[in-house]
């Protein structure tokens, strides 16, 4: 059985409760309960993490380290601005999605740019909690390299 981290970052615990019209009414909590057994359907041993804190996201990524096979991450606005999570995820050479729930292209200007995204296998994005789906299902695809 495969390992993935999903890693949630800054504000993300708070999906449900900020911005409806953007992250939409579902909590947290429900949409992780949903990831958790989509993970299971798709034989993949799942730990979910989420920080509103840089180093402590960033000590996770390095404990995934000859410990997991993939990674998800949703860095939030870690995402546009966080070369040390660049660096980290560059650093454990574990296959990384990054994922978000809006489009972050469709939002203010800042956002446009993800400083992750090249250290990642891809980026998927616009399409709410099934992005997280996506991602594991990319994950699968990469672990039985196709």
């Amino acid at each position: 059985m495969k390992k993935v981290l999903f890693i949630l970052g800054p504000n993300l615990n708070m999906v449900g409760i900020r911005d409806k019209n953007i992250y939409g009414t579902e909590t947290a909590e429900s949409i992780n309960n949903q990831v958790k057994k989509w993970a299971d359907e798709m034989n993949i041993e799942l730990e979910i993490y989420q920080s509103n804190h840089e180093g402590e996201i960033i000590d996770k990524i390095h404990s995934a380290y000859q410990n997991k096979d993939g990674i998800i991450i949703n860095a939030g606005a870690l995402t546009h601005y966080s070369y040390a999570v660049h660096d980290a995820i560059e650093a454990v050479q574990i296959p990384t999605v990054e994922t978000h729930m809006s489009n972050i292209y469709a939002r203010e200007e800042f956002r446009h740019k993800s400083v992750i995204s090249s250290v990642c296998v891809g980026s998927i994005a616009g399409f709410g909690k099934n992005v997280y789906y996506l991602a594991l299902a990319a994950l699968v695809k990469i672990f039985e390299g196709k």
